[in-house]
């Protein structure tokens, strides 16, 4: 699915299971699991499978990805990544920091959020018009939680480029249900550290397997011209690669 969402220069991995074997984590890995459930632990440990799969794409010998400042994870050299992970479904990107600044991908289940109380938490009232008209019109796409995804994959490319906080009510999305894309526009107050806050942010979505994908990528200076055949960020420039459960 994710190569629905990002095409080069991203590399990507994605699973719709756990490995069935065993993965050895790093020391610096293991720190942030004494806690952990088992169930936690094969998530965990899935979903950085991915990660190292994606990295070796570009080059990068495996090594650590521990989890950094507000779980965030800590990427290696000069990369920069995104994972996700929910029921069923393990994703990771990843770049070179030359070409993007910073990426963000979120994986949700295809389903409505848990009640009212949420969703008014989640949306803002600009964006509740249209998603009670795309409820009615597509109602194949949950797009509250569309909404929901799609502010976590920004968040995700927001914090490692301002180590801020981010609110659902500060972000507000616009979606285009025909392209698949989506416009993250930050609403938050106040002077950035650079002059202005990073976005808007625009990303892509996909819906199948009644999983919910969706990603936003930051372009870095090397990606000032457009990429051949990635004029549209939803539109693949790899051949799809997954990773089936039990595999290195």
């Amino acid at each position: 699915m994710i190569e629905e969402v990002l095409c080069a220069p991203h590399e990507v991995a994605e699973s719709f299971g756990d490995p069935s074997a065993a993965v050895t984590l790093f020391p610096e890995e293991e720190r942030g699991l004494a806690a952990a459930v088992p169930a936690r632990r094969r998530e965990f440990a899935a979903v950085r499978v991915c990660a190292r799969a994606a990295l070796a794409r570009l080059g990068e010998t495996a090594g650590p990805i521990p989890r950094g400042t507000r779980g965030a994870p800590v990427w290696p050299g000069a990369t920069v990544g995104s994972m996700t992970h929910c029921l069923g479904y393990r994703a990771a990107v990843v770049a070179r920091s030359a070409d993007v600044r910073a990426v963000g991908v979120d994986a949700e289940p295809n389903l409505p959020l848990a009640s009212e109380r949420v969703r008014d938490l989640v949306t803002i009232h600009q964006e509740r018009s249209w998603i009670a008209y795309l409820s009615a019109a597509r109602p194949e796409v949950c797009w509250d939680r569309l909404v929901f995804s799609a502010k976590e994959s920004v968040y995700k490319a927001w914090y490692p480029l301002t180590g801020l906080w981010l609110g659902f009510e500060e972000v507000r999305v616009d979606v285009d249900a025909r392209a698949r894309t989506f416009t993250a526009h930050v609403l938050r107050s106040g002077p950035s550290a650079g002059g202005r806050w990073p976005g808007p942010f625009r990303g892509s979505w996909t819906v199948r397997r009644g999983l919910l994908l969706t990603a936003v990528s930051v372009p870095g200076p090397a990606a000032a011209r457009p990429l051949p055949g990635a004029s549209r960020l939803n539109r693949p420039a790899v051949p799809a690669r997954s990773i089936r459960p039990g595999s290195p």
